[in-house]
């Protein structure tokens, strides 16, 4: 079983909110956000490279075209997350540059 973005956005939300509703400083010490983005972008190349895998194995007749549409869609569906935390990270981003000071 592959560790999508997803799976990676929500163990990360509820480490946060174990954090928060009591656990301890050092648990807090331990989330890593760079490294929770880094984890989903590496899940996006794997997806994407699993997938042009699959087209390959389906153009020699090795794959059925089921296997090759599933892994297209796994990766799709992987990158859409990825794209839209980042443009959600951007929103926040530009929301704190427009605080009054």
């Amino acid at each position: 079983m592959s560790f999508t973005a997803l799976q990676a956005m929500k163990a990360y939300g509820q480490a946060v909110s174990t954090a928060k509703t009591g656990g301890d400083e050092a648990g807090a010490a331990k989330l890593d956000f760079g490294a929770m983005v880094k984890d989903a972008i590496s899940s996006v190349a794997t997806d994407t490279t699993k997938a042009e895998q699959m087209t390959m194995a389906s153009a020699s007749g090795k794959v059925d075209l089921i296997d090759v549409v599933s892994a297209v869609n796994e990766a799709e569906m992987t990158l859409e997350t990825v794209i839209a935390v980042r443009d959600e990270v951007i929103k926040a981003y530009q929301d704190i540059l427009r605080m009054p000071i």
